[in-house]
This record gives C-alpha cells, structure tokens and sequence, in this order.
C-alpha cells in the first residue's frame, strides 16, 4: 500500500461525496455497507497492475473506449498509452478520461476526472515522475534502459468522482462470516 493516512481520507471523502451525489438508479445499485466499498478496502483490491477500460473523447465528440495497464497509487489511477496512439492525442486535446476498473460481477471501481501527463514529451515532467517510474520500471521488472520508457506516456488520473461497488464485499475481501 503506497497511500498516506491523508491519502486514504482524500479517497474516502472522494467515495462518499461521488456516491451521495449520485443519481437513484445508481444509489439503488450500490448501497452503502451493503454493496460498497471504503478507500482502504480499494487500495487493497486494486494492489499491483488491474487492467482498466479507459474512455476517452474524438475530436468531433465520439466516445472511445479501449484497454490499459492501471496502476492504483497514492489513491490515483496511473495508466500509460504509446506516444504516438489515438489515446494519447485525444488526451493532449481533451483531457477528461473515464476509467473502468472489473471483475466479473464481483467488483467495479469507476472513476472520471482528468487525465495529467507526467512524463509529457518535450515539457518538465510531473515531481510525481521519477517516484512513478521508480515503482513502474520494479513492476515491470525491467532495467529501466529499455525504449519503451520514452515511446510510452503515463498519465494519472486526478478524479472529481469515483465509486466502488461489490456484490459481496465480505467475499471479495475473504472475510465471509462463520455460519
């Protein structure tokens, strides 16, 4: 777990004020200590790479929607693109970014906000960006001196709305009660 206690309650006050905000339908879907989920309890489900259904927007306004490496750290998303991919484009233009995070009908984590560069090309890197790599180059046990690292664009996530949702969170996290 790579999140502070003051990260933690920013991710808390995110979930609640992103569910309480939310429309009926969706407060009828997910229900709170019923079917949701506390920041620590997603930080915990979401350790290590979880491939996120990432949207982004055209410029004539079409949504897209396509696939991506998420890493949850410091209670942001950080997703990465090839320089050179549409994603990348429509996130220079557009920076607003949704991001889908599932497990069967087990677990979603949805999250919108922007997207920020922090190893734009050409422009100072985000102070993020050498902690970032740090842990990227270690996940992806990788020497650090590989092309990939400047071909890629990574991005974090600066959500203004997020929820998390579990059929069964006692289940999901291990703890079903004794019968």
């Amino acid at each position: 777990m790579f999140e502070t206690p003051d990260e933690l309650d920013s991710l808390q006050v995110l979930l609640d004020t992103s569910l309480s905000g939310s429309s009926s339908h969706l407060k009828s879907i997910i229900r709170p200590g019923e079917s949701t989920l506390d920041a620590e309890q997603v930080v915990r489900l979401c350790h290590g790479m979880c491939t996120l259904a990432v949207a982004t927007v055209t410029r004539r306004g079409e949504p897209r929607i396509s696939g991506a490496d998420g890493h949850l750290l410091h209670g942001r998303w950080i997703v990465g693109t090839h320089r050179r991919a549409a994603k990348a484009r429509h996130l220079a233009e557009r920076p607003g970014i949704s991001a889908t995070y599932l497990r069967g009908e087990q677990l979603g984590i949805f999250t919108h906000g922007r997207a920020v560069p922090l190893n734009p090309e050409g422009a100072d890197s985000d102070p993020t960006w050498p902690a970032v790599r740090d842990y990227l180059v270690d996940h992806y046990d990788d020497d650090g001196d590989n092309p990939f690292w400047d071909e890629n664009v990574w991005y974090r996530i600066d959500p203004d709305w997020m929820v998390a949702y579990s059929a069964d969170p006692a289940g999901l996290l291990g703890h079903r009660p004794s019968v």
